[in-house]
């Protein structure tokens, strides 16, 4: 048996992370991964996604370059399934072809030992790996998420995608229905819209982006559907079968039957714990598949087995499993660490983008939390006015009698940027009086922060 200090199972975000300082702070690791040591993240996920938002975006700025005193005329643009491929190159280009060479080599480079197959825990401390078993005094389960696909009639019988298949074609559909309106979802409808397909997109639940903000996600919608894309709430797919063109039939829960070329699955995620072993060591998933972790992510009701990343189902973020890893690293080498989610930043990257970081009002009453809230209005910010942007919505939430920020939701450009102002706030428990008394550049998006938070800071205490 080859014995290590630490073996970290999964190679995505949060194991990458994990082995490569516990490696530079010279402990022996082995890091096992089956597929590509980076995860999903550089490859099929946030870098090819934000590479091809942002071709898709530059294509409608184009679009509007009178609007913006670019240019007397409409420019001429090409084809968009030929637009569509040289935006596909450039994502490629971006994402290294989806290989993890580099990543692995750095990794070894490090002194990681990096096993290519699959592990399983079979007993404490040991990790069985094609036959091969690998000691660790500790363990470390970074296995991420899988796309859930729904029991949806049909739906194995037309042609489908997940985020990831679509995020690594090269040709574009000409129609295309999206299942799911939650951060994904909606990305990849504008995306693709922005190439002119046809997109529907249907979400079962009352809202897009879940529990968000709501007034937040109802001007999301409003977005969406003046880009072209049809959005449909509170609505499903009830069944699907193939087209005689080779598309899909779609009959969905409002009584309309739609014909697309393609079905874009995109309904969430779960962790991966099934064949990680975890039941030799008693170790049983949450409801959802989830690890259960203490805020030192350690696993509850054990001392040596660790976990970060999509697997804790904490929060589905890069930021977040790195944020965890941090923890673990830090744990694992003598300190005392715990994690606070009080002000994990949430994106959705369209144009405009959607960010938040907290909870919202109703989850803070839920709690019991004497909250309260405030509206900014970026169509009042000079800066929307020189940008040529249609605006935006910032939402403010208090806890009164603390006189702190706990919650902000924003749509508008940039808002993955400027949201950073309340994830500190949040964070550091700045009292409301302090950010009222913060001075912004002028003219910027942040200037939006200044009205609500004077009016939170004149209802605290």
């Amino acid at each position: 048996m080859d014995t290590f200090n630490v073996v970290v199972l999964g190679a995505g975000s949060a194991g990458e992370y994990v082995a490569g300082d516990l490696a530079d702070a010279g402990r022996s690791v082995a890091l096992v991964e089956p597929s590509r040591v980076g995860g999903e993240c550089p490859y099929v996920a946030c870098i090819p996604s934000k590479a091809l938002l942002r071709s898709a975006e530059a294509r409608n700025e184009a679009r509007r370059l009178p609007d913006f005193g670019g240019s007397a005329v409409p420019p001429g643009l090409d084809d968009d399934a030929n637009a569509y491929r040289h935006a596909a190159r450039r994502r490629d280009r971006l994402t290294g072809r989806r290989d993890d060479s580099d990543a692995a080599k750095s990794m070894q480079e490090r002194g990681v030992t990096l096993v290519r197959a699959w592990g399983r825990i079979v007993r404490t401390g040991v990790v069985n790996v094609e036959g091969r078993e690998l000691g660790g005094a500790d363990v470390v389960v970074t296995t991420g998420s899988r796309p859930v696909h729904p029991p949806t009639e049909g739906l194995d019988q037309v042609p489908t995608w997940t985020s990831d298949e679509a995020l690594a074609a090269t040709d574009r559909p000409e129609s295309l229905l999206v299942m799911g309106g939650g951060a994904v979802g909606c990305e990849l409808a504008q995306a693709h819209r922005g190439f002119g397909v046809r997109v529907t997109l249907v979400e079962a639940g009352p809202q897009l982006l879940g529990k968000e903000e709501p007034s937040i996600a109802a001007a999301l919608a409003e977005v969406l559907r003046d880009r072209g894309v049809d959005v449909r709430i509170g609505v499903q797919v009830e069944r699907a079968e193939p087209t005689p063109a080779g598309g899909a039939r779609l009959d969905l829960s409002d009584g309309a039957t739609i014909d697309v070329a393609r079905v874009l699955v995109a309904v969430g995620r779960r962790p991966v714990t099934d064949g990680v072993g975890l039941e030799v060591l008693g170790v049983e998933p949450g409801a959802s598949g989830e690890l259960r972790i203490d805020d030192h992510c350690r696993l509850v009701g054990q001392q040596h087995v660790w976990a970060a990343g999509d697997v804790t189902g904490v929060a589905p973020y890069t930021h977040a499993a790195n944020y965890q890893a941090r923890a673990v690293v830090a744990n694992l080498l003598g300190g005392d660490v715990t994690a606070d989610y009080r002000a994990i930043p949430r994106v959705v990257y369209t144009d405009p983008a959607v960010a938040s970081v907290g909870i919202t009002e109703q989850q803070a009453r839920e709690r019991g939390i004497d909250a309260t809230t405030a509206i900014g209005d970026l169509s009042n910010i000079p800066r929307s006015a020189t940008e040529g942007s249609a605006g935006g919505r910032l939402v403010l939430t208090a806890d009164r009698a603390r006189g702190v920020l706990i919650g902000a939701a924003a749509l508008g450009p940039r808002a993955d940027e400027w949201i950073g102002e309340a994830t500190l706030a949040i964070r550091a428990q700045v009292p409301l009086s302090v950010l009222a008394d913060v001075v912004h550049p002028f003219p910027t998006f942040a200037e939006a922060y200044e009205l609500p938070v004077r009016e939170l800071a004149g209802r605290a205490g």
